[in-house]
Order: structure tokens, then sequence, then C-alpha cells
């Protein structure tokens, strides 16, 4: 009986990352970690495992998420557990348990790696990192501005233009004061409305109002409440003060709503404007009672995510990851004609590393001009080739690939060489 051999094939809706894809995801995580630290952002992490409890707590209360999205298993202590699907929850108890200790306001991100059991499209996997940033403890509206400044800043910092996406923002808050003017006050009613709104571009008029109908029962309110939702005309003090930091692209629009119930006001989003991955990168909001789930405090909190993905995404939409990124080369491979000759490379490798410079050696059984053609493929700047007479004299040539130059000299001669270019 042929025994069966194992798919090659990754889980479904997960990445393998190869050396071309952890460059960029590396140049991806440094750029959100350098913007948010220039910010005066602290980085924190915890345990992808969370009780299952905070997912299904009042507060982070999504029935969607925790009922058909979240990867949930018993663990051999017989508890519920949950690989996070989302940070917001889990950064909320940690500042509800140390808040005796912290000095607010705090100013803190992370790059949590986060699952979600969903059907995998183009921006959305079931595994992915996200940038999340969050700032604690800061009740007046300069901390919505200044998260807003910080998502659009992240995006100036790898290369866009103001151009290339825009800010949408609304208020949670006003949306209710609006629908209380038209003679909606049940809370539940409203909550209804504002989660079929926040699907509002993904269907069509007449199933939103449809459903709307079905929500409020009076065809006159529908109309009020499609009215209320389709003007984007108007301002609010958090649009100002973002305009007065010279932030132009943000506009209101009343179907921002982001899915979670604990968003309290300010709610925006950042879309791509690029017809070809016109969608939303980001999404945050502010959310004032979160940390009540744990305690009688109630810290004030305001923050965002973005997704790896969708980044990647923007990226590659718009030309902006620089070339040598893509490149995972060293600057210098030692090649050894043959295996006799293979410590000797790696004597001089590691005499060059010590100077700061990244170095391989080819250790194949390769010919050497099939060798030194890799190297250059690759996009190494230097070869040195390692023969019998190399090891006898202690003089070594060294070639750039990219200009043809090649000197001769002692390897302590050359490093000068390589330290020049």
């Amino acid at each position: 009986m042929t025994e069966k051999k194992l798919s090659t094939d990754s889980y479904k809706g997960v990445r393998d990352f190869y050396p071309e894809d952890m460059a960029i995801q590396r140049y991806i995580f440094e750029t959100w970690s350098k913007t948010a630290e220039r910010f005066g952002f602290e980085r924190y992490d915890a345990s992808i495992l969370e009780s299952s409890e905070l997912y299904k707590a009042k507060g982070a209360e999504n029935e969607e998420l925790v009922n058909e999205q979240t990867y949930t298993f018993i663990d051999r202590g017989d508890r519920e557990v949950t690989l996070r699907p989302e940070m917001t929850p889990t950064v909320a108890r940690m500042v509800a348990g140390a808040r005796h200790e912290l000095t607010f306001p705090l100013r803190w991100y992370s790059i949590p790696n986060l699952f979600r059991y969903e059907r995998p499209q183009r921006g959305r996997l079931r595994e992915h990192w996200q940038f999340n940033c969050d700032i604690f403890g800061a009740d007046d509206i300069s901390a919505d501005i200044e998260m807003i400044a910080l998502s659009y800043q992240t995006l100036i910092d790898f290369g866009a233009t103001p151009e290339m996406f825009e800010i949408l923002l609304n208020d949670r808050r006003e949306m209710a004061d609006l629908y209380n003017s038209v003679g909606i006050i049940d809370e539940e009613i409203i909550a209804a409305i504002t989660r079929l709104t926040d699907r509002k571009k993904k269907i069509s008029a007449e199933e939103y109002h449809t459903y709307l109908l079905e929500i409020v029962g009076d065809e006159l309110l529908a109309k009020k409440i499609t009215h209320i939702v389709e003007d984007q005309s108007g301002t609010n003090k958090v649009l100002e003060g973002v305009r007065s930091l010279g932030i132009d692209n943000i506009r209101i629009d009343r179907t921002i709503a982001r899915g979670f119930n604990y968003y309290t006001s300010t709610v925006f989003e950042i879309v791509d404007c690029d017809p070809t991955n016109n969608r939303s990168m980001l999404g945050g909001g502010r959310y004032d009672n979160l940390t009540t789930m744990f305690s009688g405090d109630a810290i004030s909190g305001i923050g965002f995510g973005m997704g790896d993905v969708t980044m990647r995404d923007f990226l590659e939409t718009h030309a902006l990851i620089p070339a040598h990124i893509r490149s995972t080369a060293p600057h210098v491979m030692v090649i050894p004609m043959e295996t006799e000759q293979n410590l000797f490379a790696e004597q001089v490798a590691m005499h060059i590393r010590k100077a700061g410079h990244k170095v391989a050696t080819d250790i194949g059984t390769r010919k050497v001009g099939k060798k030194i053609g890799s190297a250059s493929d690759k996009g190494c700047r230097f070869v040195i080739v390692i023969g019998e007479q190399e090891m006898k004299t202690d003089s070594l040539t060294i070639k750039n690939l990219l200009s043809g130059e090649e000197r001769i000299n002692t390897l302590s001669a050359l490093m000068n060489f390589l330290n020049e270019a």
C-alpha cells in the first residue's frame, strides 16, 4: 500500500512567508513602529490566548464574531479558550488590571497576531497581523484628533500622498441625537439601525430600505433616517481639529459606524481611493466604557487597527514598496571553488561580518560561474572567489558585480574597498 503524502499547501486562509514576503512584512512592521514611536507611543503585547468570556461579555459583544468567527477550544484544564480575534478587549483588560500603577494618559501600540474564522478574500484572511494604537485616559477631543493624525501619518510615512486615500469620520453619539430628533429613542432600535447603516455601502439602496423598514416599521420614518444617513454635509469639532493640522483629505460620512458595540462617539476609517483597491484599510474610534467590564472604573479610550494584509495591498496598488526592500541578498557572497576551500571561505566571511556587512558563503557543488551568476541574480553587490591559490597567498580578488571593478589584495586591505562602496 502506497503511503499517502502530505500536502504542501498551508492551512486555508493563512500565509507562508518566504524570504521576500518576510522582508516586506518586516518593512511594514518597522515603519508602523517608527511612526507610532514618533508620536510618543510605547509598545506592549500579550498572549494570543484569551479566556472566551472576554469576547462574550457585555461591551465586547458581537454575535457573529463570537459564534461564527472565533477559534475557540477547551483546554486541558476544562477552560474555554479563544485565539484572540482582535486586540482592543485585551488591552482594555491589561489597562484595567494595572490601572492603579499606570500614569494616564497612556499611549500604547502593538502589532498582534489575530485569528478569525471567516471566508478568505482580498484583504481578509483567517490570520493576520494588525497595527493597533490606543490612547487611554484622555477625554478631550484632542486625543481623537491626534489618533486620526497618527493614522494619516502612518500612510504618509510609507510614501503615500493625500490623494491616494481618504479619511471618513462620523460620531455615534451625534448619530443617536439625530435619530432622537426624528422620534427614535429606543436604544435597541438605534443599535439595529447602526448595524444596518454600517453595511449600507455593501448592499443596494432597495435592500437598505427594505431592512430599514423592517426595523422602524414606518415608511416616512425610514425616509427620514435615510436622509440623515446620506447627508454628508456638516462638520464637527474633530473634523475641524484634524483640518487645523493641515490634513484636508477628511470628510463626514454618516454611514461609518464600525461594527463593534463598544464604540461610543468618534468613529473613523481610511479608504483607498484607487478603484482597483477601493476598500477600508484602517478603522477605529472612541470607546469610553470598555474597561468597566473588569472594574467599576470607566477609563476613556480611543484607538484604531490597521491590518498587514490591507496594508500590503495598498502599497502594491500604489507601487510604494521600495525595490531594495524586496532584496534579501547579502552584501557580499564568498564563493569557494572546491569543497576543500569551504572552511577558509567561512573564515573570510566571518572577518567581513565583523565590519558590519551582510555576508554569505556559497558552499554548494555547482561550478563557479553558476555561483557568480546566482549571486548576481539575487542582488549581491560583491563576490570573492576562494581557490587553492588564494588560500596559499592570502591574496584575494573581490569583484563589484554592479560596476565590474575588481581589486586584488589582502583581506585587511580590501576592507576599505568594501566599506567605501
